[in-house]
């Protein structure tokens, strides 16, 4: 973006900026945790799936002496490779739902940043082009543009500038 460019828009329009990107981020926060409670859920139904099948087990399967056939039940009534396939899927969707958890308090970091910056624009900011210039140390600071698939970053778009014009 050009001088003249950033000289044409008002600190307000920045702080406006900040705040859009703040709440698009807000939103991607609002579906992670949506996700993540589905995830949650599974993670119940399966706890209860497991918990129903070890049930049936006797309390002699776990003691170290050997148990009689007679006491122990048949391979219909308790699959020991099935409840323990089901214990791999839960471990697995519990480090999901980890890393949906990091993920978004990355985003929900990042869109505090970008209301803090807003904020700050708004009280300290004398014009346009300080304004943009400290949305670009931001955005290129918290690698803002790794956040934002579908929408294109100020930092993008001027390093997109920058190669157009030294072409």
């Amino acid at each position: 973006m050009s001088d003249d460019a950033a000289d044409a828009l008002a600190v307000d329009e920045f702080v406006e900026y900040c705040r859009t990107q703040a709440g698009l981020l807000s939103g991607h926060v609002e579906t992670m945790g949506e996700e993540a409670d589905e995830l949650l859920d599974e993670i119940d139904r399966e706890m209860a799936e497991i918990r129903s099948r070890l049930e049936v087990l006797p309390d002699e399967i776990e003691g170290t002496e050997s148990p009689s056939t007679a006491d122990v039940p048949d391979a219909g009534e308790v699959d020991v490779a099935a409840i323990e396939e089901l214990q791999a899927e839960l471990e697995e969707k519990q480090l999901l739902v980890e890393a949906k958890q990091a993920r978004m308090q990355a985003f929900q970091d990042l869109a505090a940043g970008y209301t803090d910056l807003a904020d700050e624009l708004t009280a300290e900011a004398d014009d346009g082009q300080e304004a943009l210039t400290r949305i670009l140390e931001f955005e290129a600071d918290a690698d803002a543009p790794a956040y934002f698939d579908e929408r294109q970053t100020m930092v993008e778009a001027a390093a997109a500038s920058r190669d157009a014009d030294g072409e």
